[in-house]
């Protein structure tokens, strides 16, 4: 039998957190919780906003026929983000994982239909960012 899922315990959920209230409630002092994966969190979250404008060129590149990020909700455009950061920086994590687990974590912020739209736009993504760098 499966756990359920704790939203607490998801280190993505803990991303999208900290990145929303850095992009749109102008929390500029970042403080992390003890978790087992704070480091990969920390290193997430601060790699998100540090590279804010490689990964809007990427959406630029990738995504402009599908969806102007502005325009996306704000959770929506966080996740958006943060996974492909991960996509650009994290070649050691699947595809799949990064994507399933944004996927569970946008269930608590998102509507159903929002999040099937958010798993067909991070497969596009993913396919091209790693297909470009050799990682598929």
């Amino acid at each position: 039998m499966r756990t359920p899922y704790n939203p607490n315990q998801s280190p993505r959920v803990i991303v999208i957190q900290k990145l929303y209230g850095n992009y749109f409630n102008d929390e500029k002092n970042l403080t992390f919780p003890k978790h087992r994966f704070k480091k990969f969190i920390k290193d997430i979250v601060l790699g998100t906003i540090e590279r804010d404008e490689v990964i809007k060129e990427e959406v630029k590149n990738h995504l402009s026929d599908d969806i102007q990020l502005k325009n996306l909700d704000k959770v929506f455009q966080v996740i958006v983000k943060s996974a492909i950061f991960e996509f650009l920086y994290k070649p050691k994590i699947s595809t799949k994982i990064i994507i399933k687990e944004y996927l569970d974590a946008s269930n608590f912020f998102l509507e159903d239909s929002q999040t099937k739209y958010l798993n067909a736009i991070l497969d596009k993504i993913a396919k091209k960012i790693r297909i470009n760098n050799g990682w598929i």
